[in-house]
């Protein structure tokens, strides 16, 4: 998925000299090819992601399509304000890239790990929040993020992790992509980032439906709404505290049109204990495969 965004940013950048990539001392062999095509159009702003933020929002009101790459934890944890007031309050046209969302950083421990950004650019007005599963939703995401109308945040989590998709993704912004289909009628799976491969794991010992939500903010509450009106139960997986994120969202949308229960997995409230391998991390907070599937059959068992 870095290797489509990189490529993306490149591409978009040699199509117009407006479009500017600023970093906050991060991503440097990434970003390796656009500095040595484009070095002009390229800014190091140093650590130092609020001021960075500031100046995006300047280049943008100066005619520019600035770009706004960092750690996820940084972008936009540490530069919310810079993000509210001076991106979003006057709905500008600048990009933040969130890089290692989730649990991706675990051995540098929670302060550089990001399990809230959904949650706190939720209830910020005019920024839209994408988070793709793999290459395929990651080349939509950039193709929607870089066409520069208004503020964009597109979620990085696990990049290796393989394809979701068969091939390209196309559907307006905050459709939900059908991912698998199945038999079971009784529990239906919505994922989104790293989590839609799980989610299909273990949606394949039930043999049960999958969605996937490449778009966060907007969603299409009808959509939502008619799978769950077709199931009793919607299990939401994201790599993402459960509070805020898309089982939050799918709950709130459910809660004001039916009875359809929602089961949010994710991770629960709490930092993490120990420092370890990003496997290590997911077992640790419950949402790997082998922690979800008692999960699963609980939820089966009182279904």
């Amino acid at each position: 998925m870095r290797s489509v965004f990189s490529k993306a940013i490149l591409a978009a950048a040699q199509a117009d000299s407006k479009v500017l990539l600023l970093t906050g001392d991060h991503g440097y062999a990434l970003f390796d090819e656009f500095r040595k095509c484009l070095p002009a159009q390229f800014i190091n702003a140093g650590i130092a992601e609020q001021n960075m933020v500031g100046v995006a929002a300047g280049l943008a009101k100066a005619g520019f399509k600035p770009i706004v790459y960092g750690l996820s934890a940084f972008v936009p944890i540490r530069v919310l304000e810079q993000i509210k007031m001076d991106v979003c309050y006057e709905n500008l046209p600048v990009v933040f890239m969130g890089d290692g969302a989730g649990l991706v950083y675990s051995s540098l421990g929670s302060s550089h790990q990001s399990t809230e950004d959904i949650a706190v650019l939720r209830c910020i007005p005019n920024i839209s929040i994408l988070s793709p599963c793999d290459v395929y939703e990651m080349q939509y995401a950039m193709d929607q993020a870089l066409r520069f109308e208004s503020p964009f945040y597109v979620r990085m989590g696990k990049s290796d992790i393989g394809q979701v998709h068969q091939g390209p993704v196309s559907v307006p912004v905050g459709d939900l992509v059908p991912v698998r289909t199945g038999t079971q009628n009784n529990i239906v799976f919505l994922a989104t980032g790293s989590m839609v491969k799980t989610a299909v794991a273990l949606a394949e010992t039930i043999d049960a439906a999958v969605w996937s939500a490449p778009g966060l903010k907007p969603i299409n509450k009808n959509q939502v709404n008619n799978i769950a009106l077709h199931t009793k139960t919607l299990v939401t997986i994201e790599e993402h505290s459960i509070m805020g994120g898309l089982g939050s969202l799918v709950a709130e949308i459910v809660s004001e049109t039916g009875n359809t229960r929602v089961v949010r997995m994710g991770v629960q409230d709490r930092f993490s204990q120990k420092c370890g391998s990003y496997d290590y991390l997911l077992k640790e907070h419950g949402i790997d495969v082998a922690a979800l599937l008692p999960q699963l059959s609980s939820i089966l068992a009182t279904d």
